[in-house]
Formats: structure tokens, C-alpha cells, sequence
């Protein structure tokens, strides 16, 4: 299998994603759905392995060396199981990946919303945690932060 633009998940589910639960503040005329000129929000493809995916993970963790082969094994695993939604913003005048996100539904009997997302965790480098912070999370042990607000997803 060669690495094309199909996506891990349909993209209309990012239009559908209700952002005025959102707590962060964005730059006039920014948003998660108009992330800036050049830029674009969408599902990861097996073409940005091509695109630096691996040298962005590889500013929140040791990424290791990682085969075409391996990829595109874990992207279709990945897919169908349906509970990974893997997000990109790509620099479409470079071609490039500048950052990713990962949600990974957890299925549960409580709490239940489209995807079944009701609160949100992260692993990050002690040096990021500035960062999330400004998005509403907060240190819940060390290197993870949790957002513990009810998300409508």
C-alpha cells in the first residue's frame, strides 16, 4: 500500500465539533476550523508521513525509527477501529505538518456523548505545560494534565 490523501476519519466530523465550548481565545479572524492563512485543519492521511508527522510527535516524545511499513499497519488499525481521531494542521504552502492531536475514545456506560468524550487527558513534557494551561487544563500528576470539563464532542 502506497501512502495517499484518505483520510484516518470523515472530515465532516471536525465542522460538527461544537468549538463555543471552547475556553482558549484565538487572534482576530482565527479559529479551529480557520487556523490561519496557508493552514487547514483536517483528518491525518497516510501522505503526511511524508509531511514531518513524525518530526512533530518528535518535539513531545522520542519517536523512535518507525517504517513506512509500520505506519501504514498502525493507520489502518488505527482506522478501523473507529475510536482513534487523529487531527493534523498542515502548512499547505510548505507541505508540512506543524502540529497533530490524538483523541482516542474510551467507550463508556456514563457520560455519553457523540463520540463519548467527556473529559480529556495529555502526556506533555514538563516545558509544555505552560501551553496547555492556556487551554483549561491542569496539572493532574506528573507530565499529564487533564481538562476536566464536560466536552460535547
Amino acid at each position: 500500500m502506497k501512502p495517499d490523501e484518505t483520510p484516518m476519519f470523515d472530515p465532516s466530523l471536525l465542522q460538527e465539533v461544537d468549538w463555543s465550548q471552547n475556553t482558549a481565545t484565538f487572534s482576530l479572524g482565527i479559529s479551529p476550523m480557520n487556523p490561519g492563512e496557508g493552514l487547514v485543519l483536517r483528518p491525518l492521511c497516510t501522505a503526511d508521513l511524508n509531511k514531518g508527522f513524525f518530526k512533530v510527535l518528535g518535539q513531545l516524545t522520542e519517536t523512535g525509527v518507525v517504517s513506512s511499513e509500520q505506519f501504514m499497519k498502525s493507520f489502518e488499525c488505527m482506522k478501523k477501529s473507529g475510536d482513534y481521531y487523529v487531527t493534523v494542521v498542515e502548512d499547505v504552502t510548505l507541505g508540512e505538518i506543524v502540529p497533530t492531536a490524538t483523541l482516542i475514545t474510551e467507550h463508556k456506560f456514563i457520560h455519553s456523548y457523540k463520540l463519548n468524550c467527556y473529559k480529556i487527558t495529555l502526556k506533555c513534557l514538563p516545558q509544555k505545560v505552560g501551553f496547555y494551561q492556556k487551554f483549561g487544563y491542569t496539572v493532574y500528576e506528573e507530565n499529564y494534565m487533564c481538562r476536566d470539563r464536560y466536552l460535547h464532542i
